[in-house]
């Protein structure tokens, strides 16, 4: 690849004391869907506003936050065992949504929309919920760019769980603008739209607490 050539990147620095080696090049064009194929293996890349972004796979806290999330949802909303179902809830789903590629920690979708769930590396439909984890690497693009493109393409419900300060942010689009309707931290009772029909304890996605 020339000079010339290489798309706009963005790498997010490895959540630890070692630098990544990775070198960030000028920018020359708008990154395309051929840059997240050619991207280095293990890393999460995303085309956020013409740019390739990529940050290492998430340290164990982020990873714990997410996958318990995802655990305590499941069975009452996508299994339908102890609540409504209705939902696909999807770990990491590549969403194109026109020329942005994004990849959520996790993303749902009512069945009523998605009846049938494809066979296929992406999806092209916008999710209905998506959550990001916040870690320091993406924080600033979780909190900013991808929120809007989120609003912009109509999504409806947008939740941010922080591990470091133990926190979850839900929000609600409301004639093209997010609305905070919900702040919880620590081990308080999550039960907020769109999954209100059941709760859990918040303390269960973090490490060092010992609810059940």
């Amino acid at each position: 690849m020339t000079e010339s050539a290489r798309p706009a990147i963005v790498s997010a620095g490895a959540e630890s004391s070692e630098p990544m080696n990775l070198q960030v090049p000028t920018i020359r064009r708008p990154a395309t869907y051929r840059d997240i194929l050619d991207a280095p293996e293990g890393m999460v890349a995303e085309l956020i506003d013409g740019a390739l972004h990529l940050q290492p796979r998430p340290r164990s806290r982020h990873a714990r936050a997410s996958s318990m999330l995802g655990a305590k949802l499941t069975p009452a909303f996508d299994e339908g065992v102890g609540g409504p179902g209705g939902w696909w809830l999807i770990d990491e789903p590549e969403i194109h949504l026109a020329e942005d590629v994004l990849v959520p920690d996790i993303a749902g979708w009512r069945r009523e929309r998605l009846p049938v769930f494809p066979d296929a590396p992406h999806f092209a439909l916008r999710p209905d919920w998506v959550c990001e984890v916040l870690s320091p690497s993406t924080r600033t693009y979780d909190l900013t760019a991808k929120r809007a493109i989120y609003a912009r393409h109509g999504v409806n419900h947008l939740w941010f769980v922080d591990p470091d300060a133990k926190t979850l942010e839900a929000f609600e689009l409301r004639d093209g603008s997010w609305t905070l309707i919900a702040a919880l931290h620590d081990n308080e009772i999550v039960r907020i739209a769109p999954f209100d029909a059941v709760g859990f304890d918040l303390g269960v996605l973090w490490t060092d607490t010992g609810s059940q």
